[in-house]
């Protein structure tokens, strides 16, 4: 076995690496940066439904989704709210590499998913070639300031809708109200 070999799991490793050099999160950064990348890489999948990771919990990955749809869940008022969409050709995870290194919301596949997984020892990685770092930092951050505008935005809606529900009386309180108001 060669030692471009060792990080595959069921798929030659030229087309995992040009998977990776061809996702658009990842698209125009150099050859030995997406060799790195790639070494960190193996191709995983989810069922409709699965959830990929909680809120809460250790973030030690990324992903590269290649086909599917994910949704980014929050709760807010008692309810889940839907913060967004992920689907093919976007990144899935950025908590991975800001401490405190957990997630900020629930991920769950709305539909059969594949992607490539990405492990968090990319994080050594990013800190030993800060060239490296500085790349994938710049393009994290890109997609971290958009999906928090996306999720400020979604929870406000979902908290005016909350309020405005425990602000609606009752039938039986406008009833009520109606005949105090003929009396």
């Amino acid at each position: 076995m060669m030692k471009d070999d060792l990080h595959l799991v069921g798929t030659n490793r030229r087309e995992l690496e040009a998977a990776v050099a061809a996702h658009p999160f990842l698209i125009g950064i150099n050859a030995p940066h997406i060799r790195v990348v790639a070494d960190c890489a193996m191709r995983c999948q989810f069922s409709a439904g699965e959830v990929i990771f909680r809120k809460g919990d250790t973030a030690n990955r990324f992903y590269l989704i290649e086909r599917g749809k994910v949704a980014l869940e929050s709760s807010a008022g008692g309810q889940v709210v839907r913060i967004d969409e992920i689907s093919s050709g976007d990144l899935l995870g950025w908590s991975w590499i800001f401490p405190p290194y957990v997630w900020h919301f629930d991920a769950r596949a709305i539909e059969p998913t594949k992607a490539i997984f990405l492990y968090g020892i990319l994080r050594d990685y990013c800190e030993a070639d800060p060239a490296l770092g500085y790349v994938l930092f710049k393009r994290m951050s890109e997609v971290m300031m958009r999906r928090l505008q996306t999720a400020r935005v979604k929870l406000s809606e979902a908290m005016k809708n909350a309020s405005r529900q425990k602000l609606k009386p009752s039938a039986r309180c406008i009833s009520q109200m109606q005949r105090l108001s003929a009396d």
